[in-house]
Parts: structure tokens; C-alpha cells; sequence
């Protein structure tokens, strides 16, 4: 089972924290790409972006490959 801890203060829910007569809290600048919630998000360089045919490409060979697979199972229609 994956956990992913994200830090309570930004956590929706969250109880607030003690009022306190110190400065402000900074305000932290995170990238999105790096998240710790954000699995298999990868920023990448302008025009080195993944095509969206080889998403296409991959969606036919699958579903190829199923239809194929299950053409063997007897008893099929």
C-alpha cells in the first residue's frame, strides 16, 4: 500500500497552530512537479515534451493485444 505524507499544515483539515507574537511564517515557493502527493509527473524542457501519438500508439497495440488474448478463449461469441 503506497502512503503519501504531505506536512500537516498544508493538509486540508489540518488544526491550526498555535497563535504566536513571532514573525510571519514564509512563505514557502514549492513546484508543483515536485509535490510529494505528484507520483509520475516529470518537467520537461520546452519542445522535449512526450508526443501525444505515442499515448495513441500505445492505446492500439493494448487494445490489440487484448483482442488478440481473448480471441483464443473458447466459448467467446
Amino acid at each position: 500500500m503506497l502512503r503519501v505524507n504531505v506536512d500537516e499544515a498544508s493538509a486540508p483539515g489540518a488544526a491550526a497552530p498555535a497563535a504566536s507574537t513571532s514573525a510571519p511564517p514564509a512563505v514557502v515557493v514549492t513546484d508543483p512537479a515536485r509535490r510529494a502527493d505528484v507520483l509520475f509527473r516529470k518537467r520537461r524542457d520546452e519542445g522535449h515534451e512526450l508526443s501525444s501519438w505515442w499515448m495513441v500508439g500505445a492505446f492500439v497495440v493494448t487494445s490489440g493485444l487484448v483482442i488478440l488474448l481473448l480471441s483464443g478463449v473458447p466459448g467467446v461469441a
